[in-house]
């Protein structure tokens, strides 16, 4: 079997995982783009619970070790980790569908509730779908935050700087990257000064074996050894290459080049910026396109966010629907040039987070036996426990208190619901799939009978 000639031999009650087919990831990653709902603390908090957990396909340490360099990068970090683990599984070919599938059901998802909010005005029930979902994504990050920070979490120096990350975000709005520059340079200046603080606790017979009793684990070979620096720069090409064939076709097959080479340049700078995810970028997005370049209103852009936060897929796809309106607007009201634009920006958003990810990631798994590198990147994973804390309060403030926080203002439903979920996900083992859907239809019922 695979799995003996990567893995040392476990005992015999645990049985090792063989390879997921590419066919068994293929329909996971299909699957994923049409129930990642709830922001990056959601979505990664979905495949934790089907990867890890429930497949185990791969090992704690491995799918945190992805994650803390999704978290440096610029972009979405939860379609990083996507593409990250596919990747690992099945090669190039395993993250270019499990990265394009990640976004892919919310491209055209969010291509038809465009349609409708520009032909017939707001959709009600679509709201009222999504009305119900929020407070379950509250309990599904909620739970994914207690899993991570149990297993992520090694000496009280971890938990002092998942206090100071939440404290820095929540109370001091501390920019993310410099939440994590900050915990990077505390690592490197704690481990020269006082290396002793970075003892971590053995690991025990019964960590030792849960670890061998999944199909990649951190005993497995290093994957992508092979993987030079000139094949990096190859697919360095390819991705130049890649981003130069649009701008020329519109330039050979488009009177209006100016407008689309201002939307290509401004959404592949948006893309290389977005340290911090959606929130971070948005704001930028929306005083450039609304301001400088007047593709939509201010209204409209916050009509797009309403959009974005109500479909699965990274809130990113923000960015997608004004690519939409900016066509739209631009040719005179027409759907066709609207769809072209959501097309060219998705295309342009999530172009560089491929490149990262191919070009970047073999040459991080082979720092996971480094002592060094792994306890700085231990630091980076508490902070980012502090980040998903952060999530976790800002995004169930949201759902609880909609018009503000006070408790005369409380939604009722939406407590009750969060309740009724934890319950249900966490003592009852419910599915989060069926759970997803069974909130979907919690909310429309809530709509249509009261």
């Amino acid at each position: 079997m695979e799995t003996n000639m990567l893995n040392p031999m476990p005992p015999a009650q645990l049985k090792v995982p063989e390879k997921p087919s590419f066919k068994e990831a293929f329909l996971f990653w299909l699957k994923l783009g049409f129930i990642s709902f709830g922001g990056p603390a959601g979505q990664i908090a979905i495949m934790h619970t089907f990867i890890v957990e429930q497949k185990r396909w791969v090992s704690d340490s491995r799918f945190l070790h992805a994650l803390n360099y999704c978290m440096l990068l610029p972009g979405p970090e939860a379609q990083q980790l996507a593409t990250y683990l596919g990747w690992l599984m099945h090669g190039v070919r395993g993250g270019l569908v499990a990265g394009i599938f990640f976004v892919l059901p919310s491209v055209f998802i969010l291509l038809g509730l465009s349609v409708v909010y520009v032909s017939f005005g707001t959709v009600p029930w679509v709201a009222a779908l999504f009305y119900g979902l929020k407070p379950a994504v509250v309990a599904i990050v909620a739970l994914a935050l207690f899993k991570i920070a149990g297993k992520s979490l090694k000496t009280w120096l971890h938990y002092v700087l998942v206090a100071m990350s939440f404290l820095c975000l929540f109370v001091f709005k501390v920019p993310f990257p410099l939440i994590i520059l900050g915990a990077v340079g505390v690592a490197l200046v704690l481990r020269k000064a006082l290396p002793d603080l970075f003892q971590e606790k053995e690991t025990t017979k019964k960590q030792a074996d849960d670890e061998q009793s999944y199909f990649l684990n951190a005993q497995s070979e290093v994957v992508g050894e092979g993987v030079s620096l000139g094949r990096s720069l190859f697919r360095f090409g390819i991705t130049l290459a890649l981003w130069a064939l649009p701008l020329a076709l519109f330039h050979l097959f488009t009177h209006q080049f100016p407008f689309w080479s201002n939307l290509i340049g401004f959404f592949t700078k948006a893309a290389l910026v977005t340290f911090g995810g959606a929130y971070a970028v948005l704001p930028y997005a929306a005083q450039v396109t609304v301001e400088q370049f007047h593709w939509l209103s201010k209204y409209q852009m916050i009509d797009g966010l309403a959009l974005g936060e109500t479909t699965p897929g990274p809130l990113i796809m923000v960015l997608a629907f004004v690519g939409f309106m900016a066509g739209f607007n631009h040719y005179g009201g027409s759907l066709a040039m609207g769809a072209l634009g959501l097309f060219t920006t998705t295309f342009y958003t999530f172009l560089p987070c491929f490149f990262f990810i191919l070009a970047g990631a073999p040459f991080i798994e082979r720092t996971r036996g480094n002592v060094a590198v792994q306890s700085v990147l231990g630091m980076v994973t508490a902070a980012v426990v502090g980040v998903v804390l952060n999530l976790t309060v800002y995004f169930g403030a949201v759902v609880l208190f909609p018009g503000g926080v006070s408790w005369a203002r409380m939604d009722g439903f939406a407590l009750l619901w969060i309740l009724i979920s934890l319950l249900a996900m966490y003592r009852f083992k419910v599915g989060m799939i069926l759970w997803i859907m069974l909130s979907a239809l919690a909310g429309l019922l809530h709509f249509l009978l009261l």
